[in-house]
C-alpha cells in the first residue's frame, strides 16, 4: 500500500485525537476486555508495549489490573500521545517501520484495533511475534472480515460500493501463528444500535477510522446506500455488527 494512503489514515487520527475518547465506545469495551484476558495469565514483569496505543485505553487497563506495571504507550500520532499522562512512558513511532529497538525483549506486546490499520497485517503479527522475549505474550484484538454485514447489504442493495475498510481474515491471521502458541482465542460479534445508520457511522469519523481505499461515495449515493440499511421486523433501530478476534499467544 502507498504512502498516501498511510499518511491520510495518520492525518485523520491525529486530527480526531481529542473527540476520540467521547465517541470510541466499542474501542473502549474491547480494550478493557484484552486486559482482562490477560488477567487471568501469569504474564511476566518486565517491558509491555500497547502497539498503536491511541489515547491510551489498553494501557491503562493494564496497568489498573497489574498495578506493578507499567506500558510503554506506543502510536504514530503525535496528538494521541499528547493525551497520555504526564508520568507515562510514550513513544512516537510508525508501524509501518517494523519495531523500535528495544534496550531488551517485550514480554508483553498488546496491541487493540490498530493491525489493521497496517501493511500486511499477517506480516506484522508474525514480527512482533519473534520480537517476544523466549516466554513473551501476544494480547491482540481486531476487528475482521465479516463485520458490518448491515453495511454490506445496503451497498449491494443500493447497487453501490461498500466503502468500508477491507478488514484481514480470520484465517489469514491463524496462519501465521505456531497452533500450540494460542492460548486464548475467540471471534466476538458485538452489534451497535441506533435510531439510524448515520448514527453508527458518524463515531467512526470522529475517532479517525474513516480512510477508505475504495472510491469515496457522494452525498446522494450515501442517501441511497442508507435507504437500503436492513431494519429487523420489530423494533425501529437498525444495527452495525463487529467480528473482534481477541488473540491471547504466547511465544
Amino acid at each position: 500500500m502507498h504512502k498516501t494512503w498511510y499518511s491520510q489514515v495518520n492525518k485523520n487520527f491525529n486530527e480526531a485525537a481529542l473527540s476520540y475518547n467521547e465517541s470510541a465506545s466499542i474501542q473502549k469495551s474491547t480494550a478493557l476486555k484484552l486486559a482482562k484476558i490477560c488477567s487471568h495469565h501469569a504474564i511476566k514483569h518486565g517491558l509491555w508495549v500497547d502497539l498503536g496505543s491511541g489515547t491510551g485505553h489498553l494501557a491503562k487497563s493494564l496497568e489498573d489490573l497489574h498495578p506493578n506495571q507499567y506500558v510503554v504507550r506506543l502510536d504514530n500520532s503525535k496528538n494521541m500521545i499528547d493525551q497520555h499522562s504526564k508520568k507515562s512512558v510514550k513513544q512516537l513511532w510508525d508501524l509501518n517501520n517494523g519495531l523500535p529497538q528495544w534496550s531488551k525483549k517485550p514480554n508483553l506486546i498488546a496491541s487493540s484495533f490498530v493491525l489493521h490499520w497496517l501493511d500486511n497485517p499477517q506480516m506484522k503479527l508474525k514480527e512482533w511475534l519473534n520480537s517476544l522475549s523466549l516466554d513473551g505474550w501476544i494480547a491482540l484484538a481486531i476487528p475482521i472480515k465479516g463485520s458490518f454485514p448491515e453495511w454490506y447489504e445496503a451497498a449491494e442493495k443500493a447497487n453501490l460500493t461498500c466503502t468500508a475498510l477491507d478488514l484481514p481474515s480470520y484465517d489469514s491471521l491463524i496462519r501465521v501463528v505456531p497452533k500450540q502458541s494460542i492460548l486464548y482465542n475467540k471471534i466476538e460479534v458485538i452489534k451497535q444500535t441506533a435510531e439510524k445508520a448515520t448514527a453508527l457511522l458518524k463515531p467512526m469519523i470522529k475517532v479517525g477510522a474513516q480512510s477508505s481505499q475504495k472510491e469515496q461515495l457522494s452525498v446522494s449515493d450515501w442517501r441511497h446506500i442508507l435507504s437500503f440499511w436492513p431494519t429487523p421486523n420489530q423494533c425501529k433501530e437498525v444495527s452495525l455488527s463487529w467480528s473482534i478476534l481477541f488473540l491471547l499467544i504466547k511465544r
